[in-house]
């Protein structure tokens, strides 16, 4: 069900920082015409961290309605406290979604086995296919291949998005799990060495202001047109590249701006972007022809 290309949708604001359900809606559409297989509501990428519950709530429904049942809803409802993982994930659940994507626990550090019971018990808890998320980066800490192995025998859990940028740790859990579980890529621009190891897909940045292309790329691995997919990625990488100058999603939700589809408000503690690096994304899009000089 969560293969393929897969969008981080970001969360459009208003002026006066409310949620934009209007424009949300719009780039919902925007992404389904352009062949996007899974939208992803309340990620990183659509400043989660910033919602309250009540906010989140209403994205994910938001999302739901949208789509309409025409491709699955995986909806962002981790949290760092294993009982509101639960809630987040049980209202998902409720709302109509086709799964949920469960960040492992930030700021507190867990051990490994604190890790492991904490997505268990949501598993447990919550019978709706789930979709771990290891990103260090993020989270401060590395959920282990063998973590994620031993939870692949979770009936509930199905996938993982694999943002650590270890190819060995990826390729280990594939080996050991690719038969129960799916992987996914959490970076954009490793998708198609993962999907050479045996991932299943990419839950994407890019895919925000590029989801024909993203979607061309997934395409032409599965297809096993792999000199047209190694072309597709090098082609790619230089607005991968710029969705990270600063921290994701304000260059993402910048260029969409720049593109009009959406607003560039942001929450603090997120701010736009310095000049210099407003001047290099310009210049990156004007490069891909998403804008003009």
């Amino acid at each position: 069900m969560f293969t393929g290309s897969m969008v981080a949708i970001i969360t459009p604001f208003d002026r006066d920082g409310r949620f934009d359900e209007e424009t949300f809606r719009k780039l919902i559409e925007f992404q389904i015409e352009n062949g996007t297989d899974v939208i992803v509501p309340c990620g990183t990428t659509g400043e989660s961290a910033t919602l309250d519950h009540a906010e989140h709530k209403r994205v994910i429904k938001s999302c739901i309605e949208q789509v309409n049942k025409r491709i699955p809803v995986l909806a962002g409802t981790g949290s760092n406290a294993t009982s509101e993982a639960i809630e987040l994930s049980q209202d998902a659940k409720t709302m109509g979604a086709d799964g949920v994507l469960l960040i492992s626990p930030y700021y507190n550090k867990p051990s490994q086995e604190g890790v492991y019971r904490h997505f268990k018990a949501i598993a447990e808890n919550v019978a709706i296919p789930q979709v771990l998320y290891n990103v260090p980066g993020r989270t401060g800490m590395n959920m282990t291949a063998d973590t994620t192995i031993r939870l692949a025998t979770q009936p509930n859990v199905v996938g993982i998005k694999e943002a650590s940028g270890d190819l060995t740790q990826v390729s280990q859990i594939i080996a050991e799990a690719g038969e129960k579980i799916n992987v996914i890529s959490g970076d954009d621009f490793l998708t198609l060495p993962m999907m050479a190891c045996g991932g299943k897909g990419v839950i994407s940045v890019t895919a925000n202001i590029m989801p024909g292309e993203v979607k061309a790329l997934v395409t032409a691995v599965n297809e096993n047109r792999y000199h047209d997919a190694r072309k597709m990625h090098l082609d790619l990488l230089e607005l991968h590249q710029s969705m990270f100058v600063e921290t994701n999603p304000v260059p993402v939700k910048i260029a969409a701006s720049l593109m009009g589809l959406c607003g560039d408000h942001l929450r603090l503690p997120l701010v736009e972007l310095q000049p210099d690096n407003l001047a290099k994304l310009k210049k990156v899009l004007v490069r891909y022809g998403l804008t003009q000089a």
